[in-house]
C-alpha cells in the first residue's frame, strides 16, 4: 500500500513538472514570438519616409539609363527603384544597380518564368515549405547587408491574368492551389521568414501558430539554418482595387493575410481604368488598419493625360496614408507607359515633384558598388 502510494504520488509530481516545463515553453517561445514582431515592427517604422513626406519611385528597366532618362524628364531623382523579379532568381546585378542610382528597392516578386511564362511554384506551394531557400536567400542577402528594402510578393493577386491568381477571367477557380486561403498563408509564410529574426526553433514556432510547415532548407549544402537574422524589409500587400473579374469573391478583402503580416497595403492605378470610387473605397476599407499606403504601380497609358496626374496627386494630398507612388514605366521607348511620350502629363509632373514634400532620396539608400561591377541583365531585370 505504501509503495503504491508513493509511486502514485511521484507520478503526479512528474506529470506536473511536465505540464509546468510545457507551459514555460510555450510562454517562452510566445515571448520570443513578440519579440521578432517588435523587431520587425522597429524595421517597419525605419523605411516610412520622415515626417510626413511621401517617397516619389520609378519602376525599374534593368538598366541605369533608363532610371536616369525619366530622373531627368520628370526634373527629380525617384527616392524607390520597383524591381520586378521571377521567383528565385538571383540579385546579383540588381543590387549594384539599386546602389548606382541611390534608390531604395521594392522588390515584385511573380511566379511567372519572364522567358516562357510558366508557373514556378503555386500559392500552395509556397505556403507548404515547396521553397523556403528561395526566401532564406532573401533574408540573408537583406540581413547582411542591411540593405533596407519593400517587398511586394504577388501583387495583383485578384487579376485573373497573374499566374497565382485564385479565379481566371471568367470567374471561375483556377484550382485548390491557388485559393484566397492558400494565398493568404503563403504570404504569411512569406513574411515570417523574410523579416526573420529568430532562432530556427522560434521561426518554426511562429509557423506552426499559423498551422504551417516548419523551415526547411532543401538546397543548402550547410543543411538547415540554425538561425534567420532579422532583416530591414517591409512586406507590401497590393491586390487591385476591385479586381479583375469584378467578382463579389474576386474582392481584395477575401485575399488580406491579416494585420500581424502587412507592412504596407497598396494597390495599383492606370489611366486607362480611372475608377477612383474603387480606389476611395478601397483606401477607405484599410484605412482604419493603420498601415501606410503606397500607389505600387500608377502611370498614363493610352494618350496624354495631364489631368489624370493631377488628380493622381490631389488624391495623395488629402489620403494622408499615402506614403509612397512609383511610376510605372514598362520596357522600351515606344511603350505606352513611358512618361517621355505624353509631354503635357510630363510636364505636370515635374511641376507637381517640384511642390516639395517628396525626398529626393530615401535614408540610408544601397551604397555605391565597386566600379566595374555588372548592373544590368537584359530581359530579367537583374
Amino acid at each position: 500500500m505504501l509503495r503504491s502510494f508513493v509511486g502514485s504520488s511521484r507520478g503526479t509530481d512528474n506529470r506536473r513538472l511536465l505540464r509546468s516545463r510545457r507551459l514555460g515553453a510555450v510562454l517562452v517561445a510566445a515571448l520570443l514570438c513578440l519579440a521578432g514582431a517588435a523587431s520587425a515592427s522597429a524595421y517597419d517604422r525605419l523605411l516610412r519616409p520622415p515626417g510626413h513626406s511621401t517617397f516619389f519611385g520609378v519602376t525599374d528597366t534593368g538598366d541605369v539609363p533608363g532610371f536616369t532618362s525619366f530622373a531627368d524628364a520628370v526634373g527629380k531623382h525617384p527616392a524607390v527603384i520597383e524591381t520586378f523579379h521571377p521567383w528565385g532568381n538571383s540579385l546579383h546585378t540588381a543590387i549594384p544597380r539599386w546602389g548606382t542610382v541611390a534608390a531604395r528597392p521594392m522588390l515584385a516578386i511573380s511566379t511567372s518564368d519572364p522567358n516562357d511564362g510558366h508557373e514556378i511554384i503555386t500559392p500552395r506551394g509556397i505556403a507548404t515549405a515547396g521553397d523556403d531557400d528561395y526566401l532564406i536567400r532573401l533574408n540573408s542577402s537583406f540581413a547582411t547587408r542591411n540593405l533596407k528594402v519593400y517587398i511586394r510578393p504577388l501583387g495583383e493577386v485578384n487579376r485573373c491574368l497573374n499566374a497565382w491568381a485564385a479565379y481566371d477571367c471568367t470567374g471561375h477557380s483556377r484550382g485548390s492551389a491557388y485559393s484566397p486561403g492558400w494565398y493568404k498563408q503563403a504570404f504569411r509564410r512569406m513574411y515570417i521568414i523574410l523579416h526573420g529574426g529568430g532562432t530556427k526553433e522560434q521561426i518554426d514556432y511562429r509557423l506552426h501558430a499559423l498551422n504551417l510547415p516548419r523551415l526547411d532548407r532543401k538546397k543548402g549544402n550547410g543543411g538547415q539554418p540554425d538561425s534567420l537574422p532579422a532583416a530591414p524589409v517591409s512586406l507590401v500587400w497590393s491586390p487591385l482595387p476591385g479586381g479583375s473579374p469584378k467578382t463579389r469573391r474576386n474582392r481584395p478583402s477575401h485575399f488580406y493575410p491579416g494585420d500581424k503580416y502587412v507592412d504596407w497595403i497598396g494597390t495599383d492605378f492606370y489611366s486607362q481604368y480611372p475608377v477612383w470610387p474603387s480606389l476611395k473605397r478601397f483606401y477607405g476599407e484599410y484605412r482604419s488598419h493603420g498601415k501606410p499606403f503606397v500607389l505600387s504601380e500608377w502611370g498614363v497609358s493610352d494618350g496624354d493625360d495631364p489631368r489624370f496626374v493631377k488628380k493622381v496627386f490631389s488624391f495623395v494630398q488629402h489620403h494622408s496614408a499615402t506614403r509612397m507612388l512609383v511610376y510605372y514605366q514598362d520596357f522600351g521607348p515606344s511603350n505606352r507607359y513611358r512618361i517621355q511620350n505624353y509631354p503635357k502629363s510630363r510636364a505636370v509632373l515635374d511641376h507637381l515633384l517640384r511642390g516639395g514634400g517628396f525626398p529626393t532620396f530615401a535614408p540610408e539608400p544601397p551604397p555605391p558598388p565597386p566600379p566595374g561591377t555588372p548592373t544590368s541583365r537584359i530581359g530579367t531585370g537583374g
